[in-house]
């Protein structure tokens, strides 16, 4: 798959092996048999990122319930990460991907506009993934406020 290419529903998600927020080795395929739902965002401790963090974080125990492990993904370093979910007393693993390979894997990372002004960033995806690795969902461009109620009407959660 080259940069920046969607995914799709019904596709094999990529898989990627990077740090969590204790510095320990996180792969998807650690999760096999189970359903994922993964999340891209900008940066830690920014507003609409924490605000979408929290959300996730409030919503965990449906998701859960619906059989869903929540990984949230960005280009931020571990320490980052760790004062982040220790911050906002964030109850699931924060990835870090500062290569953007995973980035680039999902297609979460590509051209974006701001008041006219075209650059390339991290485009604020999720992706739920199914127990055998396919993707169900994908998201792409997703507000910071409102998705994950979004996502579980999609997921019927």
């Amino acid at each position: 798959m080259s940069d920046g290419e969607k995914l799709v529903a019904g596709e094999k998600a990529p898989n990627f092996e990077i740090l969590n927020q204790d510095g320990e080795s996180v792969s998807l395929a650690d999760f096999k048999g189970q359903k994922v739902i993964v999340y891209f965002y900008p940066a830690a401790s920014t507003p609409g990122c924490t605000k979408e963090a929290c959300d996730f974080n409030d919503n965990l125990n449906p998701l859960k319930a619906a059989g869903y492990t929540v990984l949230g993904i960005s280009p931020d370093a571990v320490a980052k990460l760790k004062k982040f979910q220790v911050g906002q007393d964030l109850n699931f693993p924060l990835l870090s991907d500062p290569d953007l390979v995973v980035h680039k894997a999902f297609g979460a990372y590509g051209t974006k506009s701001l008041y006219g002004r075209v650059y390339q960033g991290v485009l604020r995806s999720t992706f739920a993934v199914d127990e055998n690795g396919v993707v169900q969902l994908a998201l792409y461009n997703v507000k910071a406020t409102g998705h994950v109620a979004m996502v579980r009407k999609l997921l019927d959660i």
